[in-house]
């Protein structure tokens, strides 16, 4: 058994409407789906609004150009946001696939989103960069250049190889 592909990231924010005007204007991503959750679901599944008489739930996915959605929720009760440390195990940020990370800096910097690092070049050769969408989950914008080919024609085959190969030890167990 295996994944099929990957299919969404979740992401919790303090706005739906704001997030999805956020998504839409600066990446060109639509809505494609509202869910509201009833109550009992709020507080039975999600464990969220235990002594609140109404928590809500608004569900929504945006879809990503290329394939991937990002799926946002709006609860009722909310709690703060936290910044996530790096090395904090879990979701540290999303990643969005773009060509020429400069002309992306300059742009999300006129729409006043928070940059937080100029574009750089990684040791392999793609280059990319962070921004904050405003509740301050981190987005990173990253051009793989030929790679992109390379892991979109390829991925597969480089997966079996690698697996039988150089990156062998981390499929063995123990």
């Amino acid at each position: 058994m295996r994944a099929r592909s990957f299919s969404h990231a979740g992401i919790t924010v303090s706005s739906f409407n704001r997030a999805v005007q956020f998504y839409w204007d600066v990446f060109g991503c639509p809505l494609v789906g509202v869910a509201e959750t009833p109550p009992d679901r709020v507080r039975s599944f999600f464990g969220v609004g235990a002594g609140v008489e109404s928590p809500t739930c608004k569900i929504g996915w945006i879809r990503v150009p290329g394939g991937g959605v990002l799926e946002i929720f709006e609860f009722q009760p909310q709690l703060p946001a936290e910044r996530i440390p790096w090395n904090r195990i879990g979701l540290t940020h999303i990643c969005l696939d773009v060509r020429n990370t400069r002309k992306w800096h300059a742009y999300l910097t006129a729409k006043n989103v928070e940059v937080l690092s100029e574009p750089e070049q990684s040791p392999r050769g793609h280059w990319f960069f962070f921004a904050r969408d405003f509740d301050g989950n981190l987005i990173e914008l990253i051009d793989l250049g030929y790679m992109y080919h390379v892991v979109k024609w390829l991925g597969p085959l480089g997966g079996w190889l690698f697996r039988r190969g150089m990156y062998r030890k981390y499929y063995e167990a123990g």
